[in-house]
């Protein structure tokens, strides 16, 4: 479920870490800053706090403040890669069970978050608004599968009218569902957002729930482009995130 709030975008580059949150806000994302990623995830740590002590909070609101959160820091990550072709390698995470596919010559980087578990990115070496990152968050005993968030139809219109504000005057973000399915456990939502007066970014996410032994927690693979990237990372974004699986 980083723009960085609602999957803007991780704008990861190698030398990240030496970013300060001001550079960050002159111009290292477009959309929300840094800084306002940061609030967003301090909320979502409340919400789940809130729920875990039985204080009512909605799967609604759980929803959309775990599907939307993607990494204000990341750090260069060489490890826990294997070679399967001339234009894949395998990223595999023992620690949290999970294995994904990402092109030749992308970065890894690894950052943490109130509220988060783990996040990890994935982009390409080049200055790109493409990327894909996997952010995982603990879940209350009553979250035992997906489908108590609902069927994967209705979570996606839950997810995607959260975040669109193209009616407010003046008008903020749209968004668009594309697509929605669900396989072997997992829900694959495909759709748009754009800013007005910035380019549509195209979004794939995969988001699947499973337990380390104690509790479960929510995974949620979100891969995006911007549409004058479309030729060139389009595809590669769509099959990293198809490519996500435990392990």
């Amino acid at each position: 479920m980083a723009s960085i709030s609602w999957f803007c975008g991780v704008h990861v580059r190698p030398t990240l870490s030496n970013f300060t949150p001001s550079q960050a806000e002159k111009g290292f994302c477009s959309g929300p800053s840094l800084l306002k990623s940061l609030e967003l995830h301090k909320t979502k740590s409340c919400l789940l706090s809130s729920m875990e002590e039985g204080c009512g909070v909605s799967r609604r609101q759980l929803l959309l403040h775990t599907a939307v959160a993607v990494p204000a820091f990341v750090v260069p990550n060489a490890l826990a890669l294997s070679d399967v072709s001339e234009d894949v390698r395998v990223y595999t995470d023992d620690e949290n069970k999970f294995k994904i596919e990402i092109p030749q010559g992308w970065q890894v980087g690894n950052g943490e978050s109130n509220g988060f578990k783990s996040i990890t990115a994935f982009y390409p070496t080049e200055v790109s608004n493409s990327n894909v990152s996997v952010a995982i968050t603990g879940l209350g005993p009553d979250f035992t599968r997906m489908e108590s968030f609902g069927k994967v139809d209705e979570f996606a219109q839950t997810l995607v009218s959260g975040l669109d504000r193209s009616w407010q005057r003046p008008p903020g973000v749209a968004a668009k569902l594309i697509d929605s399915r669900s396989s072997n456990g997992i829900y694959y939502i495909e759709y748009w957002l754009q800013n007005p007066g910035e380019s549509r970014r195209y979004l794939y996410s995969a988001i699947g729930m499973a337990s380390n032994g104690w509790y479960n927690r929510l995974y949620t693979v979100t891969g995006q482009f911007v549409e004058e990237e479309t030729d060139k990372y389009a595809s590669k974004v769509q099959k990293v995130v198809a490519s996500f699986r435990f392990i």
